[in-house]
């Protein structure tokens, strides 16, 4: 309550039920993500949300949305990073998938997934650290602890996300910034571009909503690992049961 947060990709998934939640407790909330019609969409459910557009992958795009919020919102103090993509990646083929995802979709699934995180937390740290609570919150992933083999390098920046919160909550321990990682596992959104209904997979994951309602809570406990359903099952394989949890994943490659 009486937070202010900024949520990257947060006009859809698990960004809009997180936006949703905490302005039902009453914070003020910006949600930022690229497609404009995705923020129309969100403000329109949601006429109390504060939307800006925003492709976070870009460095000059993520300046100018730190410095509108610092304009607009000087009392931020949250930021969650949300924002990411997921697509397969064959390198069988070489370069193939890797060049259709640059060049003709025009994505970049590091600079959102990893990138954009790691500039985001620096530009804003210096901000938070003048107030007198703050959070960092990393959306990363159960795939960052055991990875899909059709996803790889979505599996490996929610690998680096995991790591670089660890760091961050450690360098920041002293501080009035607390550093939370939120651990989903596979959630029906369309993060992967219905990548998942193409190649038949039955199981499309959890509803959004269901990650925000655990996650919330959880973080007003102070909790800062916060591993969701089948997340926790592979965070705890990949300490005690790797490689046959890893081989029963990825049965049909």
């Amino acid at each position: 309550m009486g937070n202010t947060v900024l949520i990257t990709g947060g006009a859809t998934g698990i960004g809009f039920e997180l936006a949703k939640g905490l302005l039902e407790r009453e914070n003020e909330v910006i949600a930022c993500c690229r497609g404009e019609e995705h923020l129309a969409e969100a403000k329109r459910k949601l006429p109390r949300l504060n939307v800006r557009r925003c492709d976070v992958s870009k460095q000059n795009e993520r300046q100018e949305l730190h410095d509108w919020c610092k304009a607009n919102f000087p009392d931020l103090n949250i930021l969650i990073n949300n924002a990411g993509i997921q697509r397969m990646v064959d390198f069988r083929k070489g370069t193939e998938d890797l060049v259709r995802i640059r060049d003709v979709d025009g994505e970049d699934e590091i600079g959102i997934n990893f990138e954009a995180y790691v500039w985001m937390g620096a530009m804003f740290v210096p901000d938070f650290l003048r107030r007198r609570e703050a959070a960092i919150v990393n959306v990363s992933s159960g795939l960052a602890f055991i990875p899909l083999v059709i996803t790889p390098v979505y599996d490996a920046t929610k690998a680096a996300i995991h790591s670089f919160s660890i760091t961050l909550r450690h360098q920041l321990r002293n501080t009035s910034i607390k550093v939370f990682e939120i651990i989903p596992p596979t959630v029906d959104t369309n993060l992967d571009a219905g990548a998942r209904k193409a190649r038949g997979q039955q199981d499309l994951g959890i509803p959004p909503e269901a990650v925000a309602e655990e996650a919330l809570p959880r973080m007003e406990k102070d909790e800062y690992e916060i591993a969701i359903g089948r997340a926790e099952n592979l965070r705890s394989a990949s300490r005690t049961n790797f490689d046959q949890t890893f081989l029963g994943m990825n049965r049909s490659f």
